[in-house]
């Protein structure tokens, strides 16, 4: 396997026990480097998101857990394999992280996909609730939570707290996220230490704005409104 930069092949060390970080392959890489490009249109900054969140979807199944199962094959034999032990459903934060949806369903055929939105409010800087339309029988389910930017954490934490509340466990849910930053994944840690996290990429840091550095911009507009 060819190597890549030293500044691009180390992945950030002393993260929390709970994230999970995919391979720093070239492949990845070069999809990083297109939607950090500025200069990316849309089509293809959409085209490069759709093939991360594919790759992300299909780690954070990797972390469900499953089942024994026995089936016969079509030359009359049995096969001892096995299949995920509960039902599934997304969480997309919305709106960027209803651009994840997409590679879910195309992982999870028929899967049932709810959606919160979340604001920041201004008065007291702090996330707040807007909507919640989840799933009747969520509590009863593995949760992928779907979110492309993770910088302060505020919407991720509000997030699975509403999830909480509709009784899912923390070990049910699994934060599915494009990019992130140290102090993000701290803060989640902290807040929700059995909550697990799959994540594309671990950037540097917040600057004194709090955006994520080098970051990609806002997300949701570069993959859902057209230049």
């Amino acid at each position: 396997m060819a190597s890549l930069p030293a500044h691009i092949g180390a992945a950030p060390g002393n993260l929390p026990p709970n994230v999970c970080q995919l391979p720093r392959t070239g492949q990845l890489a070069a999809l990083l480097t297109g939607l950090r490009n500025k200069e990316t249109s849309r089509g293809a900054f959409v085209f490069y998101a759709d093939r991360v969140n594919r790759l992300l979807v299909e780690e954070g199944l990797n972390h469900l857990p499953v089942l024994e199962k026995t089936v016969t094959t079509p030359t009359g034999l049995e096969y001892q394999g096995v299949d995920f032990e509960g039902k599934i459903c997304g969480v997309s934060i919305m709106r960027a992280g209803e651009s994840m949806e997409a590679g879910l369903r195309e992982c999870c055929r028929a899967v049932r996909i709810g959606k919160i939105l979340i604001q920041r409010d201004e008065e007291t800087a702090q996330a707040k609730l807007f909507y919640a339309k989840l799933p009747d029988d969520i509590a009863n389910r593995y949760c992928l939570l779907l979110d492309p930017m993770l910088a302060t954490g505020g919407s991720a934490i509000k997030a699975i707290e509403v999830l909480l509340d509709h009784g899912v466990p923390q070990e049910r849910i699994i934060f599915l996220n494009l990019v992130s930053c140290p102090e993000g994944l701290k803060a989640m840690y902290d807040a929700y230490p059995q909550v697990k996290i799959v994540t594309a990429w671990v950037d540097e840091a917040l600057n004194e704005h709090k955006y994520i550095v080098p970051g990609l911009g806002d997300f949701g507009d570069r993959y859902f409104t057209s230049s």
